[in-house]
């Protein structure tokens, strides 16, 4: 069947696949590492409730069926098992039915983490996982060669990414229209890189080269994805390098990874094919209704890609097949932080013993130069930047965080760098401050070791104590 298999894609395909059961790992020990502290029984947003008021149509999940924290570390765990084993090339080995089921079993686990993940689960890469991940499931194995309809589906993928995330700028924020926005993104991004301050202090005329080149890439070059080879590879290419960058700018979780390995897919690798029988039948039918699905369900993600009202990072269905991307239509000028304290004085004063609390990633001590985190996902520290644009972003959960800290809980203190407080002797009352944060210039680096500068605006939460965390939501 010729028409149906592209054999001379069957690198393109393995590296893919390799590339794919990595992202996957990192999102699955992300998943097990953090879930206690922020979705467990005891967690700042517990599954039990949520599963009690949200109805399986709506959020199908295996935790709609069950939930225990030792089913969600089994989960968790399984599916790194499962990705690790993928990483090393079992599927290569199985009959390739059998191999279309094992890359069912991460989708199916992690579809049922996002599903009742809430707040902490609400990016954009997470859809994206998940619509790849179901791809790949089809994609098949050794035992046949790449279809073209599924190559051609991740393109699309691909085309969305770009061209949507391209879109919503254009639409967007006006700095994007006048090549400014890089003037303040380095240094206001949710989770500043080890060489984001490096970046931060290009020349200005780079930066409008910069946002002039994204563009390019993002509104022009996926167009060529669905051109003929060499073309297609090289638009490829180029949007892989341009990951590359961005990779080294700031830390955007798994975005940029996954955006590469859906770039890859589109490269075509120089190498013979190895000699394959041609696609039984029952795959054949398959993958082609599967594809006529999701080209049915692609109608609202393209209506709202063209729509002048068009929104970032939605899921159109409830298992997350086709949806709709976009990152960054609008940059803040200014950051802000929130920077959280205790204190073991029984009467909190001003002039207490206030001691600050140090997250992994977000920015805090101004001495403390940011790390590299990603592909691994910070998801805590991600969320109290958008609680410091807005108190509403934290409505659902800062108060349980709050209460934790008062308890000295030890599975949120794992989410944190250090707390100030040993484990058997809590803090009496917490608070929080909004500070506003800079880069500090070259000549302030050199002489105060610091790369950032802060300065108090305003209480962000007043002393509190358990008994009053406790009542807040």
């Amino acid at each position: 069947m010729d028409w149906f298999t592209a054999s001379d894609y069957w690198l393109s395909r393995l590296v893919f696949q390799r590339a794919l059961a990595a992202v996957y790992l990192v999102a699955f020990l992300t998943a097990a590492l953090q879930f206690r502290a922020l979705l467990g029984s005891r967690g700042m947003l517990p599954i039990p409730r949520y599963v009690a008021r949200v109805p399986f149509r709506q959020a199908p999940s295996l935790f709609q069926l069950h939930y225990s924290d030792r089913f969600f570390a089994a989960c968790a765990w399984t599916g790194v098992a499962v990705s690790a084993a993928l990483l090393t090339g079992v599927d290569g080995l199985l009959p390739l039915w059998a191999a279309m089921l094992l890359w069912l079993v991460p989708w199916v686990l992690y579809l049922s983490i996002v599903n009742v993940g809430q707040t902490w689960y609400g990016f954009g890469w997470e859809s994206l996982l998940l619509e790849t991940g179901f791809l790949a499931v089809f994609l098949g194995n050794d035992e046949v060669a790449p279809p073209v309809v599924v190559l051609f589906l991740l393109r699309w993928i691909l085309f969305r990414v770009e061209f949507g995330a391209g879109l919503i700028k254009l639409r967007g924020d006006a700095c994007w229209r006048k090549l400014t926005c890089l003037d303040h993104h380095h240094e206001t991004q949710p989770m500043p890189g080890p060489l984001s301050w490096f970046f931060h202090h290009l020349p200005k005329p780079l930066h409008r080269v910069e946002v002039a080149a994204n563009h390019v890439t993002q509104l022009a070059v996926p167009f060529l994805l669905f051109a003929p080879q060499p073309v297609a590879s090289a638009a490829a290419a180029l949007m892989i390098v341009t990951q590359l960058w961005l990779v080294l700018s700031g830390n955007f979780s798994w975005l940029n990874w996954i955006t590469i390995v859906l770039a890859l897919s589109a490269v075509r690798f120089p190498a013979d094919p190895p000699p394959v029988p041609d696609a039984p039948l029952w795959y054949v039918v398959v993958v082609l209704a599967v594809a006529a699905l999701l080209l049915f369900l692609s109608y609202r993600p393209v209506a709202n890609m063209v729509s002048r009202r068009q929104v970032m990072n939605r899921s159109f269905d409830p298992l997350h097949l086709v949806n709709t991307y976009g990152a960054f239509g609008s940059v803040s000028r200014v950051r802000y932080e929130v920077v959280v304290e205790g204190t073991a004085d029984a009467v909190p004063r001003e002039d207490s013993d206030w001691r600050e609390y140090e997250f992994k990633g977000k920015p805090g001590d101004p001495r403390r130069w940011p790390r590299q985190f990603a592909p691994y996902h910070l998801r805590l520290d991600w969320m109290m930047w958008f609680a410091a644009l807005s108190p509403a972003y934290a409505g659902t959960w800062f108060g349980a965080l709050v209460e934790r800290l008062l308890e000295n809980d030890r599975d949120t203190l794992k989410l944190l760098r250090r707390s100030p407080f040993p484990p058997d002797e809590p803090p009496r009352h917490i608070r929080a401050r909004l500070f506003r944060y800079r880069y500090t210039t070259w000549r302030e680096l050199r002489e105060t070791g610091a790369c950032w500068h802060r300065t108090y605006v305003r209480e962000f939460l007043p002393p509190t104590r358990l008994a009053e965390a406790a009542r807040r939501p």
